[in-house]
């Protein structure tokens, strides 16, 4: 007892310690993943019309920009199963095996098909890590440093998107594709010593585990210092772990559940209902995928695959893969800015203040086209790109890249579904998305196409502009909640404003005169 009483408390240094060092496997996943979405940007210039080996034409590299995005939803369909019945830990694992053949085929590709499968299985196993990356960091951290730790996460997406530009520029693709390799099977190794998640390991009964996996994830603490937390979690997952169907149905725990005994598909079709169909899902759902709908189509996102030849055709004064590069070193650097002061700043203002000003970015390029450069200029077509070349489309190309970057629609999809509809509602939500950025790269070629690049970036910028106005108004604070006060505000009845001076100065009326809470804390 003497000993318990002058133990010292555990430092903080140590508790956020042991959340990095869970977060390691994952992050080195997170640099595969921004490898593979970044590749392409780095084969596309050295495929297109080329003279000598693999050669596609201007309509296959649309659709070569574009393969992974259309592929990385079917991903994203099969990784919530994978979550719920494998857990986060071993689909942190699974998650890297269609990389690594991927990557093998990239490097062997004989053909124009071949590249094109290669390209799709990098897309299906995109889609497949999203859900598995952005549930594990979200569980197993604790509100005062899962807003740093989760906006931290788009850091190692930039470097691996960084590597991906570098080694397009200092080696073939071919080789590139190879030494590329080294991710997937790192994260394989390290996701061997990484815990499970104490809320899923409860979920299946395995309180002892859970309680181990907690006090880890809390500085290696002993059971007594992680106690409240952890009866917390036995509570919520005593709430969870009840038939959600008998519990909207009113029935009281002890009547014995009919439901268990449904076949496959019923089973499905009466969670989809009870799950996933109702408000508390739903309502961040719809949030998440505006929100992920404006970032996405501001402006940087639709012309990723094709970025070094718009370099080229903006007349940029430098090397277009040497800008892609720097480009890479902007979006880490601009993501650990927006890792540090997340905390004070909080979610909504980083969010809000990001998307305006990508859209005066695209505003900006949009302007600088229409004076600068010919009607004839295509950023599809070598023979249209201008010979004179300015530094300032270079300025306005890195501030699009910098204020996109600042963007953290990953961190927020990692906190506002409840555990019931986690899996399933971030899989399907990560599949939704990638359609949104399939269809963005692909229309990218129609809009410049038919708009000239001025038009392609006024486009962007109105999007960008109305997303900011959707989001001043409806986008609460959730920075400093935890998952289940989160939870709580979504499955409330309150309608959900923002918590702002100009907002608050028509609540009353917007809400018919009833002044309800809100989720926010400034």
């Amino acid at each position: 007892m003497t000993n318990d009483i002058s133990r010292e408390p555990i430092s903080r240094t140590r508790v956020v310690l042991s959340q990095v060092l869970a977060c390691l496997a994952l992050d080195v996943l997170l640099l595969g993943l921004g490898m593979s979405i970044s590749f392409v940007t780095m084969v596309l210039p050295d495929v297109l019309d080329a003279k000598q080996g693999l050669s596609i034409n201007k309509e296959q590299a649309s659709w070569f920009g574009s393969m992974a995005f259309l592929c990385q939803p079917l991903g994203s369909v099969f990784s919530g199963p994978l979550l719920d019945y494998f857990g986060r830990k071993k689909a942190l694992f699974l998650v890297n095996i269609p990389h690594l053949i991927a990557w093998l085929l990239m490097y062997l590709a004989w053909d124009v098909p071949s590249l094109f499968i290669a390209n799709a299985l990098l897309g299906i196993g995109t889609g497949i890590m999203e859900a598995p990356s952005i549930t594990y960091v979200g569980e197993i951290t604790d509100p005062s440093v899962r807003g740093t730790l989760t906006t931290l996460t788009n850091c190692f997406t930039s470097a691996g998107m960084f590597i991906a530009y570098l080694l397009g520029t200092v080696l073939p693709w071919r080789q590139a594709a190879l030494v590329s390799l080294a991710a997937p099977i790192a994260t394989m190794a390290l996701v061997l010593f990484v815990p499970e998640t104490p809320i899923w390991l409860l979920s299946k009964g395995r309180q002892k585990e859970a309680l181990h996996s907690l006090c880890r994830v809390r500085g290696w603490a002993p059971p007594e210092d992680v106690k409240e937390e952890f009866d917390d979690l036995l509570q919520y997952s005593d709430l969870i772990s009840q038939c959600v169907i008998c519990a909207n149905e009113g029935k009281p725990e002890t009547e014995e559940c009919e439901h268990k005994n449904m076949n496959f598909f019923k089973r499905m079709i009466n969670k989809m209902r009870h799950v996933f169909f109702v408000k508390e899902t739903l309502r961040p759902f719809s949030l998440v995928m505006a929100y992920f709908f404006f970032h996405t189509m501001s402006g940087f996102i639709p012309v990723r695959p094709n970025m070094v030849n718009l370099c080229k055709a903006l007349g940029m004064a430098a090397d277009p893969k040497l800008i892609v590069v720097i480009a890479g070193v902007v979006f880490i650097v601009m993501n650990g800015l927006s890792a540090v002061i997340v905390k004070e700043f909080g979610k909504r203002k980083l969010i809000i203040s990001s998307l305006f000003a990508t859209a005066c970015s695209s505003l900006a390029i949009s302007l600088y086209a229409g004076t600068k450069l010919p009607t004839e200029v295509f950023s599809y077509e070598t023979s249209t790109f201008p010979e004179g070349t300015e530094v300032v489309p270079v300025v306005l190309f890195m501030l699009l890249a910098s204020f996109s970057s600042l963007g953290i629609p990953w961190a927020l999809l990692s906190e506002v579904f409840p555990f019931r509809s986690r899996g399933m509602a971030t899989s399907l939500a990560a599949a939704l998305v990638y359609v949104i950025f399939f269809a963005s790269s692909l229309t990218n070629y129609n809009l410049e196409e038919n708009f000239h690049l001025s038009g392609t970036f006024t486009f962007y910028a109105l999007l960008g502009f109305i997303g900011t106005i959707y989001l001043y108004f409806f986008l609460p604070e959730t920075e400093n909640k935890s998952l289940v006060e989160i939870e709580a505000f979504y499955k409330g009845n309150q309608k959900i404003f923002a918590n702002d001076f100009f907002i608050n100065a028509f609540r009353k009326k917007i809400n018919n005169g009833a002044d309800k809470p809100m989720l926010v804390q400034k």
